[in-house]
């Protein structure tokens, strides 16, 4: 299969699958990644459909990128900005319909089970090289243009600010705790701290030998790609 055919199909599978997973997230009820956490909570307090606001966001970070750095832009941010809120829309919405009632067991296996997929997701999308999301791209450039602080730190702090918006803006609409926990719960903290690990098993075991195959002197471009990936 040609290369670049091959980016194309990680790009948009990745993205598509990533939406998926965010529905798995929200169905499980034990709080969502970081920024997932900070458009809950703007979407508690502003009423238009979620996948439209997810939308507006990211259009925001988009201009934001394209002052700061364009380099960072690519399909893969197109993708995200136009279809991921949507995606996790309709899965989320999917997901309640086929189970309405969900005991912690379950929750806890709808969590672990969105973890896992987001992060097999979000390798093949980072490895494709075709552009990230608006998101992920703030915390790359931030570490870029301060080079005293390493990319981790600096996604650190972007997490940190989105998850305190997401429970503050969930508190002020009028939201109770429970309600609150399953927009920044367990499951914030736990993806906040693997999944940084997570991705970069799947970039190294899965997403590189996909796209490089056998073919050693593949091996440095993969290596490139490691600062995104993990």
């Amino acid at each position: 299969m040609n290369k670049l055919v091959k980016r194309i199909i990680m790009c948009v599978g990745g993205v598509v699958v990533c939406g998926v997973s965010v529905g798995l997230f929200k169905r499980a009820e034990l709080g969502v990644d970081p920024f997932q956490a900070m458009v809950s909570g703007l979407d508690a307090v502003i009423p238009i459909r979620y996948g439209t606001l997810y939308t507006i966001i990211n259009i925001i970070l988009l201009c934001f990128d394209l002052l700061t750095d364009r380099r960072k832009i690519g399909l893969a941010t197109l993708i995200n900005l136009f279809l991921l809120g949507y995606i996790a829309e309709f899965s989320t919405n999917l997901l309640y319909r086929i189970l309405p009632e969900a005991g912690i067991v379950l929750r806890i296996a709808l969590l672990v089970a969105g973890m896992v997929i987001m992060c097999l997701a979000a390798a093949f999308y980072f490895t494709a090289d075709l552009g990230v999301s608006t998101y992920d791209a703030v915390a790359l450039i931030w570490s870029e243009k301060q080079k005293k602080i390493p990319f981790r730190f600096c996604r650190i702090i972007c997490d940190f600010f989105c998850v305190s918006v997401g429970a503050v803006l969930c508190r002020l609409s009028g939201m109770n705790w429970g309600g609150v926990f399953a927009a920044v719960g367990f499951g914030t903290v736990l993806s906040a701290f693997c999944m940084g690990p997570i991705i970069e098993f799947f970039c190294v075991h899965l997403a590189r030998p996909f796209l490089n195959g056998s073919d050693p002197n593949e091996k440095h471009q993969g290596e490139e790609r490691q600062d995104i990936c993990g």
